[in-house]
């Protein structure tokens, strides 16, 4: 007996010892205005690898901590993160209570830069693109303004665009084969379905791939991690659209291991900011997982965001002063009401089933299947024997009167000869009827029908002259992806996947309105004989609605892709290493037999592969709880995309000439500090992409050279640009500080320079001279003089000083000012080769040729820079025990007009042609600009039930 009372004294004496010992510290997460507990949220020590979540009453405990002062740092989806100073003593457990978090209502801050990132502004030879969709489930100062306030104006992170990133939902990369993008409107809509979002910036690590050199962004739509509950929006805003309504519900995990998530919304407008812009979107998303006892669960996800854009015109300097900024020449009136020629459409459902495996404490292995089918289709006008129905179509403009030139005298110009009578009936015919003219589009299709006195008494339908029609791409993509995380040891962290993706797209150009008449030829009116036939297996075709036409091919496409990453965390120091393998491969199969390319366009082109490999590496150093130095370099080859690899897809087999993988190299290094009442980020980088390829179409005039032997010297040309190398070099700055607990200021700052690092070399195709003995009709224009010009389309510099208030009573304002500047016109690469000074018509070089004047007219445009003024603002109730809110912002407040883009015209094609053009004062082909967004709002109206 007395044996047993040692062993019990023993026992409760050694369990006090141990309690005695415990060190660190312990609490509950909660909503401050519900005050309910939040499960699955992120609690960690900052500048350490110790983390836990929440369990489901919104507890955690940290126990093995070092003693000394900490910061824990609180992150969780839909709330502001939370930093709190926390001094250990050894031997005790710091009790921390209850931690109340608050709704982080900017997330439903309505970008409209979103729609600016989808718009094709490619198709209007512009590269212009903005990178703000990548960083939206961000919380740095610099990466919220670059998204929120500095995106309206196309600003592109270390001016990188999205084909360098890397956006995944579930473990699947979403970026196109086609061109390497993300596609945004496949998944918009869905704010509140996908929210959970993890975001790296440049190459730093992601648990998910080996990534890009711009960043990496996962999606995450598993069920049973989105919190319970329902919520509706309603919003109305005046930027691409107008209303907003969306709804979702999420189950939370049952007794039974089931969990689903179910969100709707729509998107609507009869006319967005810009004239005749009319827009319809919907959107749907199912997400379903049953757990499948503690090791495995299965997640099935659909969602479906059919969305249809009328688009807006790019416009020369002349065409807005007679107009406005906001105005569209793709519209008209038709019965009364606006119709817009160019119109986008995107139908493309995606189905992901994604198998979750718990193999043990230490490893996961999660697994997804992806599939996607559908179209994406953009409408324009084609018309044959007629004149453009483009209301802003160069001859019917002021400007191509009141600037002639008499013909040339031999080797000289001619002298400057305006009509100026004619400019002024031109300009007074543009402002009576500046809209696309639909009823003398009808007529034309038509023939009258006359009575026996010859009076008109209707029409019937005749061979359309004009017709609608749309370039559809009907993709099929299917993916297998496989991800493994392990933790090798207490301070080695493991990471490696693997991934299969194919793709089959049809790409077809598909008649949609006759527009009155009864039929089209399926001819090419440019050209005659066997050359004007889109198909010479079924020559002089009369097509009507539905039918394809013109071209008609198939892409495949297979990507395979494999990562390992190793991550290796101390006490003063973070390291990883990353290796990545790819194989590419592509295949152009010709449906048509095209009547230019008649031996190269029927049938399977060569099978065209790339093998690739990427490194990266990074450490982090913590100085102490507060600060840390990181640094990181990534050095990868790339696949050319699918569009830059056939020269002209549309028309033949043609693949680039010695066309070869990209290379892109990157390091970056940074210094944060973070606290309770400052946060800081320096970072420094420099990126280099080299050997990219780039293909362009467009009409050139006085561009071949007729002593060669062409009678023709104008020709609709395909560009290709080749060994390409650009360089990216800046600093960043993101500054946050709570100067009360209600009053907090915040500063950014991106200063870069972004230029063309060499002198690509330039290839042109000339359909026109095509033979089927020469079946590829190439000449090469030698290399064209861009080192150390601008890449355009973005603010290469950008500077952002917010103020924010936030009261305890659930109610903040904030209001900051931006300012962009050094953003360039994208400049044409032929008309800085050598051909440039050359007169088509002899062979030699112009005389009035000089230097100094070429130096004038080849000198890049900048445009002015911009200040613009944002507030935001926004309230929250508790009504009846629901979580009620408003937010609203005005953006632009002061309704400054800029240009946000723009691309020179290159269809005057030399020196003379370009001198004469913009000597006479009032250019024909004066640049074509985009502008952004003058003053617009945003008020989101939403409930918690």
């Amino acid at each position: 007996m007395r044996k047993l009372y040692y062993l019990l004294f023993f026992i409760f004496f050694w369990s006090g010892i141990q309690a005695q010992e415990s060190t660190g510290f312990f609490g509950k997460i909660i909503d401050s205005k519900t005050q309910n507990p939040i499960p699955f949220v992120v609690v960690s020590v900052q500048n350490t690898s110790l983390m836990q979540v929440t369990d489901k009453e919104g507890k955690f405990v940290f126990e093995g901590v070092s003693s000394g002062a900490i910061l824990v740092l609180v992150h969780s989806q839909g709330y502001k993160d939370a930093l709190y100073p926390l001094e250990i003593t050894a031997g005790k457990m710091v009790d921390l209570g209850n931690i109340s978090l608050q709704d982080d209502q900017s997330l439903d801050l309505q970008s409209s830069i979103i729609t600016l990132m989808d718009s094709d502004f490619n198709d209007e030879n512009s590269s212009s693109e903005s990178t703000s969709g990548l960083l939206q489930s961000s919380r740095d100062a610099f990466l919220q303004a670059a998204a929120f306030n500095w995106g309206q104006a196309r600003f592109r992170v270390r001016g990188l665009d999205s084909e360098h990133s890397t956006m995944m939902i579930n473990g699947v990369t979403m970026n196109k084969v086609y061109d390497g993008r993300p596609q945004w409107g496949e998944w918009g809509g869905l704010n509140d379905a996908l929210r959970n979002q993890e975001f790296t910036l440049g190459t730093a690590p992601s648990d998910y791939t080996f990534g890009g050199i711009l960043g990496t962004q996962e999606i995450n739509t598993r069920a049973s991690i989105y919190r319970p509950g329902t919520r509706i929006t309603f919003s109305g805003t005046n930027t691409n659209y107008n209303w907003r309504s969306m709804a979702t519900h999420a189950s939370g995990m049952s007794k039974k291991g089931w969990a689903y998530v179910v969100s709707a919304g729509k998107r609507w407008a009869q006319e967005g900011y810009f004239e005749g812009t009319n827009y319809d979107s919907n959107s749907f998303f199912v997400s379903l997982e049953k757990k499948l006892g503690s090791q495995h669960a299965l997640n099935l996800t659909t969602f479906y965001t059919p969305n249809f854009r009328a688009k807006n015109s790019p416009n020369t300097a002349e065409v807005t002063q007679l107009t406005n900024p906001r105005y569209n020449s793709y519209w008209g009136f038709q019965d009364g009401k606006k119709r817009n020629a160019r119109e986008k459409t995107i139908e493309e459902p995606i189905f992901m089933l994604n198998h979750y495996f718990k193999v043990n404490d230490k490893t996961n292995w999660n697994t997804s299947v992806f599939y996607q089918i559908g179209t994406t289709a953009n409408s324009t006008i084609d018309y044959q024997n007629a004149n453009s129905p483009d209301p802003t179509y160069y001859r019917k403009m002021p400007s191509y009167y009141s600037s002639l030139y008499a013909p040339d005298q031999g080797e000289f110009s001619g002298a400057f000869t305006p009509d100026l009578e004619n400019a002024d009936k031109s300009k007074a015919a543009f402002l009576a009827n500046p809209q696309l003219d639909w009823r003398s589009l009808y007529l034309a299709n038509q023939t009258p029908i006359l009575d026996g006195n010859g009076n008109i008494t209707g029409y019937e339908p005749a061979r359309s002259k004009y017709v609608l029609y749309e370039d559809q791409v009907q993709a099929e993509t299917g993916a297998v992806t496989t991800n493994v995380s392990s933790s090798l040891s207490e301070n080695i962290f493991m990471n490696a996947g693997a991934s299969f993706k194919k793709m089959k797209s049809n790409n077809s150009q598909v008649l949609v309105d006759l527009l009155g008449g009864s039929y089209f030829d399926d001819i090419d009116a440019f050209y005659d004989g066997n050359q004007s036939q889109s198909d010479l297996n079924n020559p002089n075709r009369q097509i009507g609605v539905g039918d394809k036409y013109g071209y008609n091919f198939n892409f495949f496409a297979n990507v395979l892709e494999a990562f390992t990453q190793f991550k290796f965390s101390y006490n003063k120091i973070d390291f990883y290493l990353a290796q990545q393998f790819s194989s590419t491969s592509y295949q152009r199969e010709g449906l048509y037999k095209n009547g230019i390319y008649e031996t190269n366009s029927f049938g399977k082109s060569d099978n065209v592969s790339f093998e690739n490999f990427g490194f990266k590496g990074g450490l982090s150093f913590k100085i102490s709880g507060k600060q840390v130095i990181v640094l990181n370099a990534a050095h990868a080859t790339k696949a050319p995309t699918l569009r830059n690899t056939f020269a002209n897809a549309r028309l033949n087999n043609t693949i680039v000439n010695d066309i070869e993988s990209e290379t892109n190299s990157s390091i970056d290094a940074s210094y944060v500090y973070r606290s309770p009442k400052l946060k800081a980020r320096v970072t420094a980088y420099f990126s280099k992409l080299s050997n990219a390829t780039q293909i362009s179409f467009f009409y050139a005039e006085g561009i071949f050279d007729d002593g060669a032997g062409f009678l023709n010297t104008d020709a609709f040309v395909s560009q290709t640009l080749t060994q390409l190398n650009k360089k990216n070099i800046g600093a960043e700055l993101s500054l946050e500080y709570q100067l009360t607990q209600t009053i907090k200021t915040t500063f950014a700052a991106a200063v870069g320079q972004y230029t063309f690092d060499n002198d690509p070399k330039v290839t042109l195709t000339n359909d026109a001279v095509a033979t089927p003995e020469n079946n590829a009709p190439i000449f090469d224009f030698g290399k064209a003089s861009l080192k150390n010009y601008k890449q355009a389309g973005m603010p290469q510099r950008a500077y952002s000083l917010g103020m924010e208030y936030r009261d305890p009573k659930y109610w903040w304002i904030s209001a900051n000012v931006n300012y962009l500047t050094n953003t360039y016109i994208d400049v044409s690469p032929i008309l800085r080769t050598g051909i440039f000074y050359k007169n088509p018509a002899s062979g030699f070089n112009f005389p009035e040729a000089t230097e100094e004047r070429a130096a004038q007219l080849l000198q890049q445009e900048k445009f002015d820079p911009v200040t613009l003024l944002n507030i935001i603002g926004g309230k929250s109730w508790i009504i009846y025990g629901k979580n009620v809110g408003v937010f609203a912002s005005i953006n632009n407040v002061l309704n400054t007009t800029y240009k946000t883009g723009g691309y020179e015209q290159a269809r005057n094609a030399n020196f003379r042609q370009v001198n004469q053009d913009i000597s006479s004062g009032t250019p024909s082909f004066g640049p074509k600009y985009f502008y952004g967004y003058g003053r617009t709002y945003f008020v989101n109206l939403y409930i918690n039930l």
